[in-house]
């Protein structure tokens, strides 16, 4: 016979209680990922603004007084992208991935197009594991 303080001795289906907070942690989750998939796609573009404001000053030698109305863009771009980085890590921490893909999400942010390319595989990645912890 177990004793009522044996773990083997609960019933194997889950208590309201886990119900509800495994709910509450996959909509976490959901959330994490929607603001992560918003800044990704605003990173990128921006990142391209920034490439393209780059390519007109150094390598087309615009005139400044053409150059003073993009003068904006790097510092949009920098603080667009500390935005970005608050939303890789909660992403991050919630899906508890590993550090690599971690180092990867931040480098979306810098690398042009990359952002696009990462996002979609972290969406299809985390949607995954939400449809597994649905499951269980």
């Amino acid at each position: 016979m177990t004793s009522p303080s044996d773990p083997t001795a609960a019933s194997a289906a889950p208590t309201e209680a886990a119900v509800a907070a495994r709910e509450k942690i996959i909509r976490a989750a959901q959330g994490a990922l929607k603001r992560y998939r918003v800044m990704a796609y605003v990173t990128g573009v921006m990142l391209l603004v920034l490439v393209v404001e780059m390519a007109m000053k150094y390598v087309f030698k615009v005139d400044d007084d053409i150059m003073r109305y993009v003068t904006w863009i790097p510092y949009a771009h920098g603080w667009i992208y500390v935005v970005y980085l608050v939303t890789v890590v909660d992403l991050w921490s919630k899906m508890r991935w590993t550090v690599g893909r971690l180092v990867v999400m931040v480098l979306g942010g810098v690398v042009p197009v990359m952002s696009f390319l990462v996002e979609k595989r972290v969406h299809a990645d985390a949607e995954a594991r939400v449809a597994q912890a649905r499951t269980v």
